[in-house]
């Protein structure tokens, strides 16, 4: 999976608070074409030309209205304004590293069963379980089949939500959950994995033996059915997926993304080392190197498995947290704070360098101040036009070179 899922409901409960508000930055560029009703009239023809019953359409559909409060939501998704250090700091805390222990002695045999036949270990299904809604203590209390019908009807992201809505009536077709059971966060996740509906419907699995696939109230499938979705993201049995490095002070920052991957080797030739324990091996295991914040801030290697975190959320800062959770509950030491002072950008700061990279023709589309992936590529090739150290971090010095290029 390339798309950014959305964070679990313990995660956006954080993620709202640190976000600016930003609904004009959020607003789509597209107008919903007629009313609801006649959008869902559409939409029930179409699932029954699709197989689903009448009745399952019936119990899930009928009465169904359009829930603004999503909409809202949705719009009112601002700029994610934490930095790695930041967000990492308050997900992975002292109390989620002790509960989430304890988690793992509890289930000990289950975990055990687990990653014999998924190759997922305790720690990754955990990490997510406890950033995701705290080990089920906050699964959401929206209904799941109207919020996806509503973000299904609205213009912004239908084209995500539709397919994720007639996955939502094959989950109830197919006997997993009844509709009234079909209750999570509010953009359509479901159970204390907060796992989407078409996730659900391909990979979600009966592991208690009573027959059906309910990864909402059922431990041992919610557990087991997150371990078969990130086998699907790509996970290798046995494999690591993500190890905090030292960097030195000169290397080829260029090479330092998630897109580029050498043999240990060739980092420990550049001068990168284990950050804990015996020296990084200068062996043939590929590699990517990670720097959520920039050369002067937290250095990691992800291998091959890191994949399967993005799958799970392709947000950079996450799925690092994420990553770094399990690495913590598998033992690792607190992460360092890097070489020196990072500065986090500001949306301000962030809206003029994307301005800039714009008229320098390095990025295309709108100032919109979100520090994506796009986003990110076009300041590693500014930082190397300005002959500043291509980390793709922005900062205001290049900012600042930009503006002198341009004047």
């Amino acid at each position: 999976m390339t798309r950014m899922r959305m964070a679990g409901t313990a995660a956006a409960a954080l993620l709202a608070s640190v976000m600016w508000t930003a609904t004009a930055l959020a607003a789509p560029a597209c107008q919903n074409k007629g009313s609801f009703e006649q959008w869902l009239d559409g939409f029930k023809a179409e699932a029954a030309a699709q197989g689903i019953p009448r009745n399952i359409i019936a119990d899930a559909l009928t009465e169904m209205t359009f829930d603004p409060g999503v909409i809202r939501r949705d719009r009112g998704q601002g700029v994610f304004q934490q930095s790695f250090l930041q967000f990492s700091g308050r997900m992975v805390s002292n109390n989620r590293l002790v509960v989430g222990a304890k988690m793992i002695k509890k289930h000990e045999a289950l975990f055990a069963r687990i990653e014999k036949q998924f190759g997922v270990p305790s720690y990754v299904i955990v990490a997510f379980w406890g950033l995701e809604s705290d080990f089920g203590s906050n699964n959401g209390k929206f209904n799941v089949i109207r919020s996806i019908a509503t973000l299904a009807y609205d213009c912004r992201r239908a084209d995500f939500f539709r397919p994720q809505l007639m996955d939502a009536l094959r989950i109830i077709q197919r006997g997993d959950l009844r509709v009234d059971e079909m209750i999570g966060d509010w953009a359509g996740e479901l159970g204390p994995l907060q796992i989407t509906a078409s996730d659900y419907f391909r990979t979600a699995v009966d592991y208690d033996g009573d027959g059906k696939r309910n990864a909402v109230t059922s431990v041992p499938d919610t557990l087991a059915s997150a371990a078969n979705l990130l086998k699907s993201f790509g996970w290798r049995a046995g494999e690591p997926w993500l190890q905090e490095v030292r960097v030195p002070d000169q290397m080829p920052w260029e090479q330092a993304d998630l897109a580029v991957q050498h043999p240990r080797s060739q980092w420990v030739k550049w001068g990168v080392r284990s950050a804990h324990g015996a020296a990084l091996p200068s062996d043939d295991f590929p590699a990517s190197l990670v720097l959520p914040m920039g050369r002067l801030g937290p250095a990691f290697l992800a291998y091959n498995n890191f994949k399967a975190f993005l799958g799970w959320n392709a947000a950079i800062v996450y799925s690092t947290t994420a990553a770094y959770n399990a690495t913590r509950l598998a033992g690792a030491p607190p992460v360092s704070t890097g070489n020196g002072t990072v500065e986090v950008p500001t949306t301000q700061q962030v809206q003029e360098l994307q301005r800039l990279l714009i008229q320098h023709r390095l990025l295309e589309g709108d100032a919109d101040g979100r520090m994506g992936s796009a986003t990110r590529a076009a300041v590693r090739q500014a930082q190397l036009k300005v002959k500043l150290p291509a980390d793709a971090y922005p900062t205001q010095e290049l900012i600042e070179r930009l503006r002198g290029r341009t004047n």
